[in-house]
């Protein structure tokens, strides 16, 4: 046997020792950092080749591991900002460079510029609604930008898309061809008259009159006027003829709309754009004249005053007014191996060469987690089973020390054997 091999196993177990209670200290340390995920050491023996009647001692190395993929608890708080995610997946962030990466760490609050941000300064990403509807691009981080709501800017958004439902009677009686709304006559006729409110572009609310009247067996006429060209006592006739007019037909079994027929109304809004509103669930049955839903999109001139997020991430924004207008989607990122991302400052993780591509997706889908508003994830250490290895690391640590000093003195026994 080596005594300078005894020795030296002696050192490496006061070392692999040392990097544990290392891993132990961070972990006591960052026991109540939201979103931390815990270290451990492994260890790893060194085996060096011996020959017969001489055993040469070798060692141990040590491995930190990342318990990434273990969640910890979740802490509800009042605060809409934070976030958690219950199940697989991470948050994309980015740094005040532009770097993305990935965090569980969702304390987010609103900056100067209302962009989203941790505790630890990254930016939350997202994908804007200013364009439709998003979509995730799954193999890289294009098309994401920092989520930013601003608290005090006035927005006003045009109505573009509606539904009406309502019923119509089969029983009605169609007026003189020449009395028909759309050919705005003094004496014109309607079969049911609603009417609804859009906005135009600056948020000014515009009253569209909507007229049904039956043509003929099964077919109906549509005509939306403006309601501010109505005559001051009657509303015909108005100054202007119909902003929009549509045929419809329905089946004489079923009193829907037939396959063939019209089941939208495209509407110029005075001051604003096109209107699309949606008839697909108009009926014409032995009752009368009935609406039973009219809704339009769009809002007068509102400012934020707080934000939403859904379970599948949707940023929502509040308005003074109660409308909600969908602002940003956050999406959640997935790897193949979560515990062999690279851990850096700041409590976030990069992809490296074990961990596999960094794939993004949408909350709920394909086994990601449910994005909870309202709620933080806390650090999933342990502090007894902690205390409990520092323990451990301390005995070890003293009896590899001893190892090293009974070394140390056969040494000079060794040396002193001339004397």
């Amino acid at each position: 046997m080596s005594l300078y091999g005894m020795m030296r196993t002696g050192v490496s177990g006061m070392n692999a020792q040392a990097n544990r209670l290392s891993t132990v200290a961070d972990n006591i340390a960052n026991s109540g950092t939201t979103g931390y995920k815990r270290s451990g050491t492994e260890f790893s023996s060194l085996i060096i080749p011996t020959t017969a009647g001489s055993y040469t001692s070798g060692g141990v190395t040590t491995t930190v591991r990342h318990a990434i993929s273990q969640q910890g608890d979740l802490k509800y708080t009042t605060s809409g900002s934070d976030l958690a995610i219950n199940g697989e997946g991470f948050f994309v962030v980015q740094n005040a460079g532009g770097s993305p990466f990935l965090t569980r760490a969702g304390s987010f609050v609103p900056d100067g510029e209302g962009r989203l941000v941790n505790a630890a300064g990254f930016y939350l990403m997202g994908y804007s609604f200013a364009n439709g509807t998003p979509s995730a691009v799954a193999n890289g981080f294009g098309g994401l930008e920092p989520i930013r709501i601003s608290q005090v800017e006035l927005t006003a958004t045009p109505s573009t898309t509606g539904t009406f439902v309502s019923n119509l009677p089969s029983n009605a009686t169609a007026p003189a061809p020449a009395n028909l709304p759309s050919l705005n006559a003094p004496t014109a006729e309607s079969n049911g008259k609603s009417s609804l409110v859009v906005y135009d572009n600056l948020g000014g609310e515009v009253v569209l009159d909507v007229y049904f009247t039956k043509t003929g067996a099964n077919t109906w006429e549509v005509a939306v006027y403006n309601q501010a060209d109505a005559a001051p006592t009657t509303s015909f006739p108005y100054s202007s003829g119909p902003l929009s007019t549509q045929s419809l037909s329905f089946d004489a079994t079923t009193g829907k709309l037939t396959g063939a027929s019209a089941n939208n109304i495209v509407i110029p809004v005075p001051g604003g754009g096109s209107f699309d509103l949606d008839l697909t669930q108009t009926t014409q049955l032995g009752l009368d004249f009935t609406v039973l839903s009219a809704k339009a999109n769009g809002n007068a001139p509102s400012a934020v005053a707080g934000v939403e997020i859904s379970s599948d991430g949707t940023v929502y924004a509040q308005y003074e007014n109660g409308s909600y207008l969908a602002l940003y989607r956050i999406p959640v990122a997935t790897v193949q191996s979560p515990d062999q991302l690279k851990t850096l400052p700041g409590n976030v993780f990069s992809e490296s060469a074990d961990s596999g591509g960094i794939e993004i997706g949408f909350a709920n889908e394909g086994g990601r987690g449910e994005m909870i508003a309202g709620a933080l994830e806390n650090s999933n250490v342990d502090i007894a089973e902690e205390l409990t290895n520092m323990i451990e690391s301390q005995r070890s640590y003293t009896a590899n020390s001893k190892v090293f000093q009974t070394g140390a003195d056969l040494m000079d026994v060794l040396v002193n054997l001339k004397r």
